[in-house]
């Protein structure tokens, strides 16, 4: 009699050790995303380094410009006008001269810079 009830026990603790290594089905109604490889693939993302100043500088021509300098002293956004688009100016390595698209230079830091505009001659600018 001890033995049907022990076979009987053995069975239903199987049973629900069996149960517990299931996992339940993932059910998703969204389609598939067709980028989803390439998304995987990517290269990393390198995020922008922080603005370092925000300064507004008076040039030799009594005219204000506006530079954003980052960290690592190789990237500024330059703007002519306070409300305009800025221009990325960049440079190879730590000082050397920021250059821009359409012949715009500048070197100096946020205290006093050597800015060079198309159409303009290099002008120094004070903040």
């Amino acid at each position: 009699m001890k033995h049907p009830l022990l076979l009987a026990a053995t069975a239903a603790a199987f049973a629900l050790s069996a149960c517990g290594q299931q996992q339940p089905e993932q059910l998703d109604t969204r389609a598939p995303d067709p980028l989803a490889s390439q998304l995987a693939n990517r290269a990393p993302v390198e995020l922008p380094p922080p603005v370092k100043a925000s300064v507004t500088f008076r040039c030799k021509d009594n005219s204000l410009v506006y530079v954003d300098f980052f960290e690592g002293d190789t990237q500024a956004n330059f703007r002519a006008k306070q409300d305009a688009a800025p221009v990325r100016l960049k440079a190879e390595e730590k000082g050397k001269p920021l250059t821009g698209e359409g012949g715009y230079s500048l070197t100096g830091s946020p205290k006093t810079i050597t800015l060079t505009q198309p159409g303009k001659a290099a002008q120094t600018c004070n903040a």
